[in-house]
């Protein structure tokens, strides 16, 4: 009987080698030629006014449809737009991006989209009547528009085309031409410049009045601000482009707040004086008569927000914050059922939610605890009940809340856990919420606002399937103690992980001011991208360094002034250790980065020296003189004031150091983190004398991609890993 036990369990383990073996390794064309792991996720969706319905674009056999759904029960309802029926001149007309008027009998579609940078795009616009089933184009000529938006009466639409504010009056069909001095380069009216866009999150630079009576708009003159230039090229003479870019200690673009009366045609000046460099956000209150403008000063540590009247552009400060170190632009919202607002804020060391009355006093703090508030949804008015997202279970995981806006009854509506993301309805009666993990893609469901599970609507049950097809290593979490903190991290072993055996370690590291890559959600692509390197041999591990979010205040501003100092100590330290544990070969070490993991990855294998055999950085910051004021100056000041602290974490001014395996990617349309940064790397390298590889791809921007570039990529770095770690 023995024996034959014996036989059972070498059958048994030679049956599992052979299952082992089954399991195919992740290809790199599987990921980024046939986005063979793409998971399932709701597009954008909008909720209908009645809170019980909600539309989202949806492909169908006649192509891409608005679709109409009940919240109740997820239940289809009709198809609201039909692509069959969008004609322009016999012409389909493709459905990019829609918007509803605000009595719901019409629609804003945007076809033909244009990208110009992260955000900013541009369209051929239509407006469909939901009643008669007609489509009318926005304007007779072929030029596109920018961020047509509904005034709230739905009778006319404002845009923007060449820098100038325009609207439509729907009844009358009569196009008025707001403003006149828009210029490329020069003037731009109702949109924002390059640096609001990408830092400020500001796109449409323009907001109507709640009774549609006025439009409070952005004037930006950049007349001053330097210019950049990109070639791109594919011609016999490469194309230049040409845009503002103001960098650190560099000017701005003056920014003046107008406001226009679509009766009377006057503009007026918002009287806010000149003793700001940033206006960040415009709020109009609960009605015509005030805007609230936000501002910020030079150094973003000083925050103003004022309420302006809209007929006399008079303005007094609403409220007032300041701060030793910086002042990330708060989220604010105000009521339309009270002459409240309620306003994130850092000001007791996490960020939370305050309450004030439209006199600047202050009401109560709403959310309080050693926790950062992550993301605003909306507050249901009449009961009061503000919803938001937090990371109070801790830094890696994020969950949906609700609480009364005097501080009572908090309730954690999300019970999975992991990375929770809410859409709610417009009557906060339901939200659809997406969970992740680390090692599970979206688990999306339909929720009441109790938190309570109504619906599954996608658990991507085909992508999970498929992956018991793979060798497949769950990313684990653990903590580092290093430089007297707990440091969080992730790691990915080799599916066949032998502890008695010693690893190369590969490291995954961004590290920015407030962000974080050891989080308990899906990572895409790049989850399986380490998969590969798993299957081939390699420990994959990241680590938060000191300067990430979602741990407080002082975590996150301590590298105040000294970008790259404290967070280039902590990755070193976290390397230093994972080389003492038994399983890891100390002798191959190896970073890799992309932006600000890019500029990390870059002081790694420099200060680093001694601990990284190999870094690979992609479209990194080299110097943060060479970047955006924006960005740079809310943490390093100007480098005018602050010398020292640009120039001694500056990758480029430590390349004597180099002794390892150093691979530097850019592209050379990064209208972002400019070209130049890896060129004036690359000068540093060639002036020390020091070897490495370097892959410049023409045309492509900070995201790299299109075509087979992200394949190529991925193939450079994935060879370049294989042979030098």
């Amino acid at each position: 009987m023995r024996k034959y036990h014996f036989l059972v369990i070498l059958f048994c383990v030679f049956l599992g080698e052979v299952v082992a073996q089954d399991k195919k390794e992740v290809t790199l064309k599987e990921i980024w030629q046939e986005y063979k792991f793409s998971a399932n996720s709701m597009g954008e969706l909008r909720s209908m006014d009645d809170g019980a319905h909600y539309t989202v674009l949806e492909s169908r056999k006649e192509g891409i449809c608005i679709v109409k759904y009940a919240y109740a029960n997820d239940k289809y309802e009709k198809v609201l737009v039909n692509a069959k029926e969008l004609k322009w001149n016999k012409k389909p007309v493709k459905i990019d991006d829609y918007e509803f008027s605000a009595d719901e009998t019409k629609l804003l579609i945007a076809s033909d989209k244009e990208s110009i940078y992260r955000h900013s795009s541009k369209s051929h616009y239509y407006i469909y009547d939901l009643v008669s089933k007609s489509l009318t184009k926005l304007t007779s000529d072929r030029t596109k528009q920018m961020y047509a938006s509904f005034s709230p009466l739905a009778n006319k639409v404002a845009y923007v085309v060449d820098n100038n504010l325009f609207y439509r009056d729907l009844a009358t069909d009569e196009v008025i031409q707001i403003t006149t001095d828009g210029e490329k380069n020069k003037i731009i009216n109702g949109a924002s410049d390059w640096v609001y866009e990408e830092e400020l999150v500001l796109v449409k630079a323009f907001k109507w009045s709640p009774d549609g009576s006025k439009i409070a708009y952005y004037r930006f003159d950049e007349t001053n601000v330097k210019e950049w230039l990109m070639k791109i090229y594919g011609n016999l003479y490469p194309k230049e482009v040409r845009f503002k870019y103001p960098k650190a200690g560099e000017v701005n673009s003056k920014v003046e707040i107008y406001f226009y009366d679509l009766k009377t045609t006057d503009k007026v000046k918002a009287n806010i004086g000149d003793q700001y460099e940033y206006v960040s956000r415009i709020n109009w209150t609960n009605d015509a008569k005030h805007l609230a403008i936000q501002t910020l000063n030079r150094h973003q540590n000083d925050l103003n927000i004022y309420l302006t009247n809209s007929t006399t552009g008079e303005s007094k400060i609403l409220y007032n914050e300041q701060n030793n170190r910086y002042i990330d632009v708060p989220t604010t919202a105000f009521l339309t059922s009270k002459n409240q607002f309620l306003i994130t804020s850092e000001k007791d060391g996490f960020n939370h939610f305050y309450l004030y009355d439209i006199s600047g006093k202050l009401i109560n703090q709403v959310t309080k605890g050693e926790w950062d508030v992550t993301d605003y949804y909306g507050i249901d008015e009449k009961k009061e009940v503000l919803y938001y997202q937090s990371a109070e279970v801790s830094p890696m995981e994020e969950h949906v809340y609700s609480i009364n806006l005097n501080g009572t009854s908090k309730k954690q509506l999300t019970k999975r856990k992991g990375t929770n993301d809410a859409d709610f309805s417009t009557s906060f009666k339901y939200f659809i919420n997406h969970n992740t993990t680390a090692n599970t893609p979206y688990y999306i469901t339909l929720n009441d606002n109790t938190g309570k599970e109504k619906v599954l609507l996608d658990d991507n049950a085909d992508l999970n399937e498929r992956l018991e097809e793979y060798e497949i290593s769950k990313k684990e979490f653990f903590q580092i103690n290093a430089n007297g903190n707990e440091l969080n991290a992730w790691k990915i072993v080799p599916a066949n992980f032998d502890s008695t055996k010693k690893y190369p370690v590969f490291m995954y590291v961004y590290g920015g001011p407030g962000s974080g890559t050891v989080k308990d959600s899906w990572g895409g692509s790049n989850y399986f991208w380490f998969q590969l390197l798993a299957s081939k041999g390699y420990i994959v591990v990241s680590v938060d360094n000191r300067g990430t979010g979602e741990r407080g205040a002082e975590f996150k501003k301590m590298t105040y002034k000294q970008l790259g100092k404290y967070e280039t100590e902590d990755q070193i330290a976290a390397a230093k250790y994972l080389a003492s544990l038994p399983y890891v070969d100390g002798s191959r070490m190896g970073i890799f980065g992309w932006s600000y993991g890019g500029y990390m990855s870059s002081l790694c294998i420099t200060k680093g020296a001694d601990v990284f055999k190999t870094a690979i950085a992609v479209a990194p910051v080299t110097n943060w003189r060479y970047y955006d004021n924006i960005y740079t100056e809310r943490y390093m000041q100007t480098p005018q004031e602050n010398e020292d602290g640009y120039d001694d974490n500056s990758p480029i001014n430590h390349v004597e150091k180099l002794k390892g395996n150093y691979l530097l990617i850019h592209g050379m349309a990064d209208d972002n983190v400019h070209y130049q940064n890896a060129v004036e790397m690359t000068t540093a390298l060639i002036k020390a004398n020091k070897q490495f590889t370097q892959m410049a791809y023409p045309n492509k921007n900070h995201g790299i991609y299109g075509g087979n570039t992200r394949l190529h990529l991925y193939q450079l770095m994935t060879d370049f890993i294989l042979k030098n770690l």
